[in-house]
């Protein structure tokens, strides 16, 4: 038994009457001797699998989030669900590997959020979930959001909260700080609502969006998207996330119908929310004050060529400075993973070409291409991530157990179909 296991099945000791010692060793071979099928292989950047959920009784890691940091370190994490559910249900931990050679290698499997687990003094370090992360382009800060505790977020009330923690590290992400609770300064910020405060609410998973268009202070901004009980909305930080502030109006959502939702820039600096809803759905937030982050939502949008891609699964948004190779001009292509069905399976990416403008919701919304397919079978949540070599680091959720976390680097060119490849940097 390793000492990340011995650590966690000692604090847990529950989940050890259910699973063998020798099960994560069984599962580890299993995996071995698998056939991955995928329909994507680059020699040097084949595809590997970061999180091993075993064939039977085992613990599952699901929920996948990924950041590139600023000396070129990738980190990968996922939840590692005890109770083999979402927060609420019973003890969830966070796990993370780092690669320092743009995902050829990983290190060994770590613990990032610890939960006690204590069923009789259950509070909001019970269990860590749902993680997103965010590494600071200018230092070796790196930020990690999550629910936490034991509400389930559809049973949760404004008295019972799906609760938020917080982690960092400031090397990295080789070491954590042992996190804290910020239910209290979300929450609040919705309480003088028309309509009443917002009952239960958790940051969408995977990757936190750092601006590259504003900077107040020490910081680039850092937008991340909310799922509520009550639709989605956005928040801001200008402190890398030690406080947080509403983007537009909290009496209106723009996205009312909206699930797991994902945020990224056009390239003028407006806001892109991207969210899940049988398809995908968009809007814009277009700024009158960049600076202060004044400005106004526009009308939300149902991107047609979606339409059939009825999984309800959260995806995730890129967007990436460009070549049209077709006539040589720089653009910009935003990039949605998503499983093209039917139900969670066949992992792929839809692409857009941007241009140089600003784009309503509903042009937002059209035009969309259908690009590479990654891989055949079970293929559920996604993330991806800019890498310092210029390639897209993808990390999702794949069969054949329910689930396992994969990652492959890919080029621009291979989600496009050919189309477009990375021009520099931002």
């Amino acid at each position: 038994m390793n000492n990340k296991n011995f650590a966690m099945l000692t604090h847990h000791n529950h989940i050890h009457q259910l699973v063998g010692t020798h099960l994560r060793t069984v599962s580890s071979i299993a995996v071995l001797m698998l056939s991955i099928s995928t329909l994507a292989t680059n020699e040097g950047h084949s595809r590997q699998r970061l999180f091993t959920t075993g064939e039977k009784d085992a613990i599952p890691y699901r929920i996948p989030a990924i950041t590139t940091c600023s000396n070129g370190d990738i980190i990968a994490a996922s939840d590692y669900r005890y109770c083999g559910s979402d927060i609420g249900y019973g003890a969830v931990d966070l796990v993370y590997r780092i690669s320092g050679d743009n995902g050829k290698t990983w290190s060994e499997e770590k613990i990032l959020a610890d939960g006690q687990g204590n069923e009789a003094d259950i509070k909001w370090d019970y269990a860590f979930g749902d993680c997103a992360l965010v590494a600071d382009k200018n230092s070796s800060e790196v930020l990690a959001t999550c629910a936490a505790g034991k509400t389930v977020y559809f049973q949760a009330t404004r008295n019972n909260p799906n609760r938020i923690a917080i982690f960092r590290s400031y090397d990295n992400g080789k070491t954590w700080d042992k996190g804290h609770e910020i239910t209290e300064q979300i929450y609040p910020l919705f309480d003088q609502r028309k309509a009443g405060p917002i009952q239960s609410l958790f940051f969408t998973s995977g990757k936190i969006h750092q601006s590259r268009h504003v900077k107040v202070g020490k910081y680039y901004r850092l937008y991340v998207g909310l799922c509520t009980l009550s639709g989605n909305f956005v928040l801001y930080s200008d402190d890398f996330g030690r406080q947080w502030n509403v983007l537009g109006d909290i009496n209106t959502s723009p996205c009312r119908d909206g699930d797991e939702v994902k945020c990224e820039e056009l390239p003028d600096g407006s806001l892109i929310l991207s969210s899940r809803h049988n398809g995908r759905l968009f809007n814009v937030f277009t700024f009158s004050n960049l600076k202060k982050a004044e400005g106004s939502w526009g009308q939300r949008a149902k991107a047609a060529v979606f339409t059939g891609i009825e999984n309800e699964c959260n995806g995730e948004i890129l967007v990436v400075p460009a070549i049209r190779k077709a006539d040589g001009k720089k653009t910009f292509v935003a990039i949605q993973s998503i499983p093209f069905g039917p139900q969670r399976t066949r992992i792929g990416f839809f692409y857009k070409d941007l241009g140089k403008k600003h784009l309503t919701s509903q042009q937002l919304a059209d035009g969309w291409q259908r690009g590479m397919m990654l891989a055949t079978g079970l293929g559920a949540y996604s993330t991806m991530t800019l890498q310092k070599n210029g390639r897209i680091g993808f990390l999702w959720e794949s069969g054949p157990t329910i689930y396992n976390i994969d990652y492959q680097s890919l080029k621009l060119e291979d989600i496009t179909n050919g189309q477009y490849q990375l021009k520099g940097k931002f």
